[in-house]
């Protein structure tokens, strides 16, 4: 097997893999853009080269992203991987962490005390409420899968109460947006991760409502903020943190192909989730390693700055640095989709807004959390503390 280019093992010690054991589902979500014929499986055998790669024997932590297509499809591979992991970390010393994306309809009991042991962080797709969800989260035969969904988000929040849930906001249910947040949040979830539809059909009235949705989102941060409830809102913490930890997040933003690489099925390398299936953008394969060239060329391109974005005041705030989104809306790393810089300019000013006034009210939430660089640990031992009481 052929290994990294020797002068950038250090660089990529630190990494996570994303695995698409699969590209079937059990589900159809409309706006999903995955190719699902021919049905192709991960064997066991190209994770098992991802796991060994000469560049990631070491004590550092490695990530292992469990995808799709549905991957709960593929349990066996789950089980599989894990415990080649385990024997890894016992021959050897290293230590791996998991993490998992699913649709949750084949969540059971026996899978989640198992999570809970290997310490698989699980996320779950759902787009909120009962109308917002079904209107594109729909199974193999159309049928609705919220109600499917009820009891499952029941038993892995007790399981995992720290899951967060993932949603995705379409120009037809963008006026549902702050409903559909706030019954997440009810229901349990404090990590809630939003992810706009670039690709839908947007309008320049579709955008008002998002912007006023947003102004909605605001209060209810706010107002939960302030009663110091516990909640990871990403649209606007990830703004409020490109304001106060400036440096740090420009350093950590978009890092394609060095820090997270996708393997599809086949065993072929990708920067990211959205290049996976697009054979311009191989970088490698899960026998010979990655192929640095490829992967420096790519990652030079994106680094660079967009013409368009020169002068504009939110640059270096601004998601256009992402050439996996950038792939994902206009097909190329380096040009920056209309509706993405639309969206930046309606939710950095009431993201920067609110910041203004919480920092003003001296929230002592607002402050804990985003100036206080212990503050993730401490949540979870004041959480474990009040649960012992």
């Amino acid at each position: 097997m052929a290994s990294f280019a020797r002068n950038n093992i250090k660089e990529l010690m630190v990494m996570n893999f994303t695995l698409h054991l699969s590209n079937k589902c059990n589900m159809a979500c409309k706006y999903c853009d995955v190719k699902k014929n021919p049905v192709q499986v991960m064997k066991i055998e190209t994770i098992r080269n991802i796991i060994d790669m000469p560049a990631l024997d070491s004590s550092e932590s490695t990530g292992i992203i469990f995808f799709g297509g549905e991957p709960l499809l593929n349990k066996d591979l789950i089980y599989q991987t894990i415990e080649y992991c385990n024997r890894k970390k016992e021959q050897e010393g290293r230590n791996f962490h998991f993490q998992m994306t699913t649709n949750g309809l084949l969540l059971d009991e026996d899978f989640l005390d198992y999570a809970a042991k290997e310490k698989i962080w699980i996320a779950l797709s759902h787009d909120g409420i009962e109308d917002a969800h079904d209107k594109n989260r729909v199974d193999c035969n159309g049928k609705d899968t919220f109600s499917k969904l009820s009891q499952i988000i029941d038993i892995l929040l007790k399981v995992h109460p720290y899951a967060p849930v993932m949603m995705v906001v379409n120009p037809d249910t963008v006026y549902q947006y702050s409903q559909s947040v706030k019954y997440l949040f009810n229901r349990g979830f404090k990590y809630i991760i939003p992810t706009l539809n670039y690709t839908g059909d947007w309008s320049e009235q579709s955008l008002k409502i998002l912007e006023k949705e947003y102004e909605k989102l605001a209060v209810f941060y706010s107002d939960m903020t302030i009663s110091e409830e516990k909640f990871y809102f990403s649209p606007f913490d990830s703004k409020i943190s490109s304001h106060i930890n400036k440096i740090e997040y420009c350093k950590n933003r978009c890092q394609l192909g060095k820090r997270q690489i996708s393997v599809d099925p086949e065993g072929n390398l990708f920067p990211c989730v959205q290049f996976v299936g697009d054979s311009e953008y191989i970088i490698g394969h899960a026998e010979t390693g990655v192929d640095e060239t490829k992967r420096q060329k790519l990652y030079t391109l994106n680094s660079e700055e967009k013409k368009p974005c020169t002068k504009c005041a939110i640059r270096e705030r601004c998601n256009h640095y992402c050439g996996c989104l950038n792939k994902m809306t206009t097909g190329k790393v380096d040009e920056i989709s209309p509706v993405l810089c639309a969206h930046e300019r309606i939710l950095i000013p009431i993201a920067d807004k609110l910041a203004e006034k919480l920092f003003k009210k001296r929230s002592a939430m607002f402050i804990h959390k985003h100036y206080n660089d212990a503050y993730s640990f401490i949540s979870v031992i004041e959480d474990i503390a009040k649960t012992k009481r």
